[in-house]
């Protein structure tokens, strides 16, 4: 969520603070160690890995008809 005082840098410094900190938690693991903390219980870092690049897609797939969506205009 956007606060009031949010800038493009804040959340641009936001967002590479937690690509940092998910990099340092994930480096000492393998694609098939386990990722505690969803409801479907442990899964292995690939799956989760898999399942963010499907995320990514998705919303970059949602950015894209808005973009033509404002174009068309």
């Amino acid at each position: 969520m956007l606060l009031d005082d949010d800038t493009v840098a804040s959340v641009t410094r936001a967002h590479r603070e937690a690509c940092a900190a998910s990099r340092r938690a994930t480096a000492p693991l393998a694609l098939d160690d386990p990722v505690h903390g969803n409801r479907r219980g442990p899964l292995p870092l690939g799956w989760v890995y898999l399942h963010v690049l499907r995320e990514l897609a998705q919303h970059c797939g949602h950015a894209d008809i808005l973009r033509e969506q404002i174009l068309s205009r």
